[in-house]
């Protein structure tokens, strides 16, 4: 029968120890008052040594060695200072000269007085400063040795306390941040408050028979507030919160990291209830080599199997809960993403409408806002924006209202920082030649053309020739609605405004050019995930052949080409069908321009005089329902991606190579 351990009431908790006093200030005094009290022996003892001491002339001590006053002398070396004692008692001096002959020492003898001889003895500053120059290499090499002990303490494992975990302790002093500094992510932080909520009063859940999770796993793209989270759950907690990084268990040594994760849990053990975070827990918790691996790491292998003991061997009751955030989860080893060790998985993905109007609110925070921003439309025009996107983008806002000499931000400012963000900075219409600009007229006024005439496209929102980072032109669409789900219909209008810029080149210069190559490296991307993944293509059926590569950093490609599940002539029907669905939207575009071949005119001639033009002006021009939102949105250029998220990217022109 088991021992269930029972939560003390809440009133008899101990108190967690407090960390030691600092040292007295008056400490720091000790030296340079021994300093000071040593050079004032230095030079008080001579002092008082040579006060009972008399010093006689030559000539002096020739006389009272006649009249036999002395008594006894010791001779130095020739030119040294000798010693010796009166017949009164009194100790004297006397520098005897080297030029001193034998009849000094004949009338010393007829005088009676007893004749020593020593050599002449160092002064005490001689000596002090030869035993400065002995003693001082090996200080000097002392203190290089305990500095290069102190440096290589996390890399050296044993007596310089390698094995030491090196957790940032939040105990009596906790983070500022709390969830009320956290916009959005109700869902998620319910979640995590609950946790929160346990060890605070444990009795609550203890009699519905509740356990505490032992780990809560946040995963998502980065920049999404993963480790914001964690900061305000050590700012909400009132109890000791441990917060270390992945990558600081992992060292060169076999089993440091091992012995830094007993440390931790030893800590944590000692000061439960306790939460530890773990940053970027896919440092160490990666797949373990299988059977027949080439190459395996052997130290982080360790540090997982102690990781994954340790969450097995302590007391649920205890009060020990472990928080870790990753964006990597595919990589993540199945042991530790199994029941009993990380209960819960709470997935933080990119905020929504509302969510980045509450997080732009937040940002916002400190600076002053003219009347013209409107958050919730800046919200809607940055679709696929992180959090970290959005501190980032009311940051750039306020760079560019004092680099116009303004303390107050303005909508215009926000527009400008999302240009300067998504496709880098603006240029003068000057840097292009007279047929280039209008090239670039008429490669824009195609996409926004072709956009404004197809039913599912998302609307136009701006149209600009004014060069920005690798872009020559940009067409900007606005969604209306975040969209989840891609329909056929909408990818296909989609594939046509890609190519829209192509076509008009085809219907009004006559050839194609090299503005069009990121359209089609869009275009041909597309297309492949529409026939490869997404089945919509009646000749290869309903069968998904995905490439891969992470759930949140995207990429893939190269492993999913490496390793294709399918034959060559499969890839053939693929490659047949990619080509078949980006030459019908090429046709349809090329169309689409030759029926309204007056408005493509018109649209070139305006973007030539005003260089950038508004999404109403283009339906208008086009002779369709204005479906820009008026106007009042600020403008965005977004490319939706099918994989079910918005992502901006630069839907433009590219430099001629």
């Amino acid at each position: 029968m088991s021992k269930q351990a029972t939560p003390p009431p809440p009133g008899d908790k101990p108190a967690p120890p407090k960390p030691p006093p600092p040292p007295p200030a008056w400490r720091h005094w000790l030296l340079p008052i021994g300093i000071l009290v040593a050079l004032f022996l230095w030079i008080a003892l001579p002092a008082v040594h040579q006060a009972n001491q008399t010093t006689l002339s030559y000539s002096q001590f020739l006389s009272d060695v006649s009249a036999h006053k002395v008594k006894t002398v010791t001779i130095a070396q020739p030119g040294g200072t000798s010693s010796g004692t009166l017949t009164d008692g009194t100790n004297y001096s006397v520098v005897i000269p080297p030029q001193a002959s034998q009849a000094m020492l004949d009338s010393l003898q007829s005088g009676g007085v007893q004749i020593t001889s020593a050599t002449s003895s160092p002064g005490f500053g001689s000596e002090l400063l030869s035993w400065l120059l002995i003693l001082a290499p090996v200080a000097v090499v002392f203190w290089l040795f305990m500095r290069l002990s102190r440096g290589a303490s996390g890399q050296l494992q044993g007596v310089l306390g390698a094995g030491r975990s090196r957790a940032k302790v939040f105990d009596e002093e906790r983070p500022s941040t709390t969830f009320g500094d956290v916009a959005g992510y109700e869902g998620a932080k319910s979640e995590i408050s609950e946790v929160v909520d346990f060890l605070r009063t444990p009795e609550r859940y203890s009699r519905a028979g509740a356990v505490v999770p032992r780990g809560v796993l946040m995963v998502g793209p980065p920049g999404t507030g993963k480790t914001l989270l964690a900061r305000a759950v050590a700012g909400e907690a009132h109890v000791p919160f441990f917060s270390v990084t992945g990558s600081s268990f992992v060292e060169m040594f076999v089993g440091v990291g091992a012995a830094r994760v007993r440390d931790l849990f030893n800590e944590a053990r000692k000061r439960a209830p306790a939460i530890i975070f773990i940053d970027e827990v896919d440092a160490i918790g990666q797949r373990r080599a299988g059977q027949g691996a080439v190459v395996a790491n052997d130290e982080r292998e360790q540090t997982l199997n102690q990781l994954l003991a340790e969450m097995d061997g302590f007391d649920p009751a205890m009060g020990i809960v472990v928080l870790a955030a990753t964006n990597r989860p595919e990589v993540l080893d199945p042991a530790l993403l199994r029941p009993g060790r990380f209960d819960r998985q709470v997935t933080i993905p990119l905020p929504n409408v509302r969510e980045r109007a509450a997080i732009l609110a937040v940002h916002v925070r400190g600076k002053r806002l003219a009347q013209d921003v409107d958050l919730g439309a800046v919200a809607r025009a940055t679709p696929g924006f992180s959090g970290a996107d959005l501190a980032n983008l009311a940051n750039e806002a306020a760079i560019f209202a004092v680099r116009g000499s303004r303390e107050v931000v303005t909508a215009a400012d926000f527009d400008a920082a999302r240009d300067r963000i998504i496709l880098g900075r603006r240029e003068g219409s000057n840097v292009l030649l007279p047929e280039e600009k209008h090239a670039v007229a008429v490669h824009e006024s195609g996409h926004a053309l072709v956009a404004a005439l197809s039913d599912h496209a998302d609307p136009v929102a701006k149209v600009t020739i004014l060069p920005a980072g690798q872009t020559l032109g940009v067409t900007e669409q606005l969604p209306l609605v975040e969209r989840h789900m891609y329909g056929e219909d909408y990818l296909l209008d989609l594939l046509s405004v890609r190519l829209g810029g192509r076509a008009a080149e085809l219907v009004v210069l006559g050839q194609g050019s090299t503005g069009a190559g990121n359209d089609l490296a869009g275009a041909t991307d597309l297309a492949t995930k529409m026939v490869r993944e997404f089945g919509m293509s009646t000749v290869l059926g309903p069968v998904g052949y995905p490439e891969g590569g992470s759930v949140f950093l995207g990429g893939g490609g190269g492993a999913g080409m490496s390793s294709r599940p399918y034959a060559e002539a499969t890839q053939a029907t693929i490659d047949g069908e990619v080509s078949r669905l980006l030459r019908q939207a090429e046709e349809r575009a090329v169309e689409l321009l030759k029926a309204h071949r007056g408005e493509l005119g018109a649209l070139v001639d305006l973007l030539l005089v005003r260089e950038t033009v508004d999404g109403s002006d283009v339906y208008r021009i086009a002779g369709r329902p204005d479906r820009s939102a008026g106007g009042t949105v600020p403008p965005m250029m977004v490319a939706p991606h099918p994989a079910g998220t918005d992502v901006a990217s630069a839907d433009g022109s590219v430099p001629a190579p």
